[in-house]
């Protein structure tokens, strides 16, 4: 299976950048996940694939496929919210992870016959770092504990912004941006969020793109200032995480950076 996993940044604007379906088109995931899609609940209606055969503004040419779409959806107008379209449909669905920010619309979770599937859009630290105790003593935590428990049923994959950027690698300047004893660090980057991230990995969950590329400098995010792109000082931010018993499957494991239509790039996997 095919998978693509995406923060869009906004779904209505997303969706009218060019060359946005037509990479949805060619690359023909069998599931690909949207993180912010900063769409109301009310509103996926007018943007539903499956549902209108005219479903303006969506092409039908290109998502017929995928009838099955589930959307998660921020009870602040504008704000956060998640999204799944799938190919093959799912024997259950379910949302959030049972934390007081579920009403932020973060977590999809799908389970497949052979595997669970689930998006997430991890919240933001923010500049000022007033969400990061929240990220360390709670969600991140509550977060690894929902993967741990639906992975003794089934093997899970894990994809979306985790808001973190691992190791050094994973960002153009991380001197500049690392903890230090004189300042705390820059949201995406500080001790304490790296040190969750790593709980995933010594949990056994396995990065799929580090895992095949282990050198390479890649991102997946980069800011809108400065001509940051343009320079490729990024940030990589977006992950395929699995469940160790699927390392000897993973086949493939994307960075899309060349593809536009939101400050991330789409990342893919191949299973």
């Amino acid at each position: 299976m095919k998978y693509i996993s995406w923060n869009v940044n906004g779904i209505r604007a997303w969706k009218d950048k060019e060359g946005v379906l037509e990479f949805i088109t060619k690359e023909s995931p069998d599931v690909f996940c949207l993180q912010e899609t900063k769409i109301d609940a009310q509103k996926t209606e007018e943007l539903s694939i499956s549902k209108k055969e005219n479903a303006d503004p969506f092409s039908p040419q290109t998502f017929s496929d995928y009838p099955f779409e589930y959307w998660n959806s921020a009870q602040k107008k504008g704000y956060s919210g998640t999204a799944i379209f799938s190919k093959v449909e799912p024997i259950s669905v379910s949302y959030g992870i049972g934390h007081e920010l579920d009403n932020e619309g973060r977590v999809i979770t799908l389970e497949f016959e052979e595997h669970y599937l689930v998006t997430v859009y991890t919240p933001n630290s923010k500049n000022d770092l007033s969400r990061l105790m929240l990220r360390y003593e709670q969600w991140d935590i509550k977060f690894l504990e929902h993967l741990q428990k639906i992975e003794k049923k089934k093997p899970v994959i894990v994809c979306g912004d985790f808001n973190v950027a691992h190791s050094e690698i994973d960002l153009k300047n991380h001197q500049a941006n690392m903890t230090t004893k004189t300042k705390p660090g820059v949201a995406g980057f500080t001790d304490q969020e790296r040190e969750r991230f790593s709980d995933f990995i010594n949990a056994g969950f396995i990065d799929t793109f580090r895992y095949l590329n282990p050198d390479e400098e890649k991102y997946s995010w980069w800011s809108y200032r400065a001509f940051a792109r343009e320079r490729n000082v990024g940030w990589r931010i977006d992950y395929f995480l699995v469940s160790k018993i699927l390392k000897d499957k993973i086949k493939g494991a994307e960075i899309y950076d060349q593809v536009y239509g939101s400050d991330h790039c789409p990342i893919g996997l191949v299973i």
